[in-house]
This record gives structure tokens, sequence and C-alpha cells, in this order.
């Protein structure tokens, strides 16, 4: 469920529609409009915002036009409820009849307040674009991504935990070059997060087999127009041109590292490495293909849904590496 809920927030981005619903409302909120003058009152809440009095409302924007990006960020926000129930409801259930484990259930209450967390960080990111400027922030969209990915990662550890422990097995604790792979994956994940919020896909060109959009950016190894002028920390972290060339090329790092990790797996469980391989080997295909594309949305969500795959994959065979 956490896998599909990020593909689709994958979609609300892609189809700017993140800040079709300019309020919070946790319970209320999970009915859609149900008549027409609901519709209006919430095209005319649309409406006082940027982006749509600085993009939409020039480009022509429709009631019909809006009860698409509406539903978008209406059924991301629906999945995050159902998710919550879904693991409320059978963790009150379990405790209840003492069928926990013992050792588990501070880390399961923890693994709820993550949830939670992701509806406030999800509400704090979509207040940056309801005021001051037509897309939420780049660094919240950050860090909503990666507290999703962190919530996914913490949910297949604990799963695979829960699995050791049936078996009699000991916990397991991440090796160094484990701890490595995390580290260099959460960078790459960041970077992908940055790219999206700043819309800085497309800089480096486009059109199929085209290869002055890739491997080279506009014809160049380093592309032109990165703004150096407010300094090289400002630049790593807000500049769309750097940070476009800092994800494409930091991946392979982390396709180095993964490929030790899955070397290393082999003799343990070679159906973790299979999956590391399969799961970084498909990523890379479908970030070129992206922009070879020009970003069609289909070919970005895969992505960002692999994405997510390679997060479990990876949780996968550092788990089974660290475990006694």
């Amino acid at each position: 469920m956490v896998v599909v809920m990020v593909a689709v927030g994958g979609i609300t981005r892609l189809t700017e529609s993140g800040l079709s619903i300019t309020e919070w409302k946790p319970v209320s909120g999970a009915l859609p409009p149900l008549s027409e003058a609901e519709w209006q009152a919430q095209f005319a809440a649309y409406q006082q915002i940027p982006q749509y009095t600085e993009v939409n409302g020039p480009a022509g924007m429709t009631l019909a036009d809006y009860k698409f990006i509406f539903f978008w960020e209406w059924f991301h926000r629906l999945i995050g409820r159902v998710i919550g129930l879904a693991f409320a409801l059978p963790l009150a259930w379990f405790w209840v009849r003492k069928a926990i484990p013992k050792g588990f259930h501070l880390r399961l209450v923890g693994l709820l307040a993550l949830g939670g967390l992701q509806g406030v960080v999800g509400w704090w990111m979509v207040k940056s674009g309801l005021t001051h400027d037509v897309k939420v922030s780049h660094f919240r969209l950050a860090t909503h991504l990666l507290l999703a990915l962190t919530t996914l990662g913490c949910l297949a550890w604990t799963a695979l935990d829960l699995r050791a422990n049936a078996r009699g097995d000991g916990k397991a604790r991440p090796t160094r070059l484990g701890t490595l792979a995390l580290a260099i994956l959460v960078l790459q994940l960041f970077y992908g997060a940055l790219l999206a919020g700043l819309r800085a896909g497309p800089v480096a060109g486009g059109g199929w087999f085209n290869w002055q959009a890739w491997p080279l950016m506009q014809g160049l190894v380093v592309p032109a127009g990165i703004d150096w002028s407010q300094g090289l920390t400002h630049a790593f972290v807000n500049d769309p041109y750097l940070i476009h060339f800092t994800h494409r090329w930091w991946a392979w790092v982390a396709v180095a590292v993964l490929v030790v990790l899955a070397r290393r797996l082999r003799p343990l469980d070679r159906r973790a490495s299979v999956a590391i391989h399969s799961a970084f080997g498909t990523q890379i295909l479908l970030g070129i293909a992206t922009i070879y594309s020009g970003i069609a949305l289909w070919l970005a969500v895969l992505h960002q849904l692999t994405g997510a795959l390679l997060v479990l994959a990876t949780v996968w065979g550092v788990h089974r590496l660290g475990r006694k």
C-alpha cells in the first residue's frame, strides 16, 4: 500500500495536482464534494492561490479541468487514511490478544506514528504553495518523499525481523557495507526529490536516443547555466542544472556500492541479490528513458515506483547481510 502511495504521489506531482485541495480535514476530507455547490466552493478556494492566478487561470482552466487534478490529490490523501486504518486496527487487535512478540510493541507504535507524521508533513508541504509560490517548496517535497520511503524501509525491516523472530533467529544489525549502501541510496533519493520539486527533469533536453540529452546534458558533460553566484552549498540544493547533474551521476556511485552489496549477498541469499540487481538496473533504464521521452508521465511514475522497490530490495539485502 505504501508503494502504491508513492506511485500516486508521483502522479500527483507530475499532474500539478498537489495544491488542488487548499485545506486539511483529516476526517471530513475523506469525502469528495458531493454537490455542484460544494464543487464550486472548492474551485473558488483554489482560484485564490498563486498556482491558479498565475498559471492555470490565464491558461483557461475549467471546473472539469479542476476536477481532474482534485481527484489525484484527494485519492492520494485517501490512500494515506486507508493505510493508517490498515495498520492501526490490526495493531490494536493483536495488542489486545497479546499476540505481539516481546520487544516489538514500541517499534510498531513508532511505525504508526511515522504514518501520522507523514500526513502532517504532507500538509506542511502543501501550505508552502498556497500563498507566495505556484509550486510547493522542493525541500518540503523532498522531506515528504524521504519520510515515505523511510517508513517503507522500516516496515520492511520490521517484517523481516518478525519472520526471523518466528524462526528463532537473532535480530539483524546493519553491517558497515549495508549502512554505506543505505546512506548513498538516501542521498540519491534526496536529489531525485529535489529534481522533481524544481521541475529539473527537462533541463537536459530530450528526444529519443538523443545523446546530447543523455549521457550529456545540452551536449555537455557539465551543463551550462549553473548559478554559482550564491555559493557552492546554495547551488547544490537549489540550482536545477546542478541538481539534475548530481542526480544522474551519483546514481553510478549508488550502482557500484549496490553491486558490491549484491555480490556479497549471493552466497547467503541469491533472491535478495537478484532483487537488488534487477531493481537498480530497471531504475537506471527508466531514468534514461524518462529523459529521452521529455519526461513522459507514465515513465516518470514508473521511475518513482521502481525507486520504492529499490528501497525494499536494498533493505532486504542489508537485513540479510546483517542477520546472525
